[in-house]
């Protein structure tokens, strides 16, 4: 069992900037991959980005260049670092971990957190 629980959600103006933590606990951290998604009102979920557990990214294209996730296996943390924020980046950001990166860049990830309502003005 993995328990997550994000923070740093919070109101921001557009082109600014926020950092999203994910505080893990239970199996070891080191070996799930750790993944980012969000949901607007009215909308799917959507992927953002995954580390796998060796430290390969991938980002979705709408946030490619302006977001980036770091963890800290020491610490048994993930974050996701947003900049030059827009209107659209507004939703619910949920942390989420499976064993395989691939896996869990489909959405089928195997432990979420509880989501941090992150919302751009413009």
């Amino acid at each position: 069992q993995v328990q997550l629980v994000e923070s740093g959600g919070g109101l921001v103006q557009a082109g600014g900037s926020l950092r999203l933590s994910c505080a893990a606990s239970g199996r070891t951290f080191s070996n799930y991959a750790m993944g980012w998604f969000r949901q607007a009102p009215g909308k799917e979920r959507e992927f953002v980005g995954v580390m796998w557990s060796g430290g390969s990214t991938n980002y979705a294209d709408s946030v490619k260049g302006r977001f980036t996730i770091s963890r800290d296996n020491a610490k048994n943390t993930v974050s996701l670092q947003m900049n030059s924020l827009k209107p659209e980046d507004t939703a619910v950001y949920y942390c989420a971990a499976h064993p395989s990166g691939s896996v869990l860049q489909k959405g089928q990830g195997a432990y979420w957190g509880q989501g941090t309502q992150v919302t751009v003005s413009s």
